[in-house]
């Protein structure tokens, strides 16, 4: 357990503030962390603000993004990904200060790793709230559906909603139940997985549009929304007023997505 300076430290490093909610994205290197928080902000990749993205593991040190709505005191960390040469997995947790976020999205693309369950297992030391999140699900339905047998180019358009929602389906299910394995043998809880497409994110984040292809991303937003409020907001008293302290702005409900 990190002392009182270590502590200390972790958080000047990361610039906490008490007020604010401090989101952290982490998993290994390759997937889709920066995207994913540039979704979360309501940003496409290269817009003016978004976190850089690339092929590569493009964060060497953990990069901090205030959200751009004011209404929402939240701010959004991007960590860099564990398996790189400069992060190996028993130092990723202590060595990048994660025992101070006040929640941790543990973000995966092809495999869930030891390295996840590292740091699902740490968390849960530190009784800080997690979400498991598989990445780039728009890909990976692509090829469950190649896989199943679809081709587009004969196809000609008329069966591909079907095969759509049937490739879904059945890769939902699949993660679902990786994940649920790794847990068990890990000893660990079973604990929802969040399938999301960080296009789709941002059409529901910036553009509040639900697109057809909609799986997770709402109920992950809203679920975040609510984490924050349970742990920063204070509750109204009858006068529909806050008793103290910050206001609940309604952007700040779950119910404004």
């Amino acid at each position: 357990m990190p002392n009182i300076l270590e502590l200390a430290a972790a958080k000047e490093k990361i610039q906490y503030k008490d007020g604010l909610f401090h989101f952290a994205v982490a998993g290994v290197s390759g997937s889709g962390k920066s995207s994913l928080i540039n979704a979360f902000r309501g940003l496409r990749n290269g817009d003016a603000g978004a976190a850089p993205t690339g092929v590569i593991e493009t964060t060497s040190q953990i990069d901090r993004y205030p959200d751009p709505n004011p209404r929402l005191p939240f701010v959004w960390y991007d960590v860099p990904g564990a398996g790189t040469l400069a992060q190996s997995d028993w130092l990723y947790f202590n060595s990048q200060g994660l025992f101070v976020f006040d929640c941790i999205i543990v973000l995966f693309d092809n495999r869930f790793t030891l390295t996840d369950i590292s740091i699902l297992t740490n968390c849960r030391r530190f009784q800080i709230p997690t979400y498991i999140v598989r990445s780039k699900a728009d890909v990976h339905i692509r090829n469950v559906m190649a896989d199943m047998g679809y081709d587009s180019d004969s196809d000609g358009g008329s069966r591909q909603v079907e095969a759509y929602n049937s490739a879904c389906e059945r890769y939902i299910a699949e993660t679902r139940a990786t994940v649920q394995k790794n847990l068990k043998e890990a000893g660990l809880p079973d604990q929802r997985v969040y399938v999301v497409s960080h296009k789709t994110m941002v059409s529901t984040v910036k553009d509040r549009v639900l697109s057809p292809k909609t799986i997770h991303e709402l109920e992950l937003v809203r679920d975040l929304l609510e984490e924050a409020c349970a742990r920063r907001c204070v509750p109204r008293n009858d006068g529909g007023q806050a008793s103290s302290g910050q206001s609940l702005d309604p952007v700040f409900s779950p119910r404004a997505y």
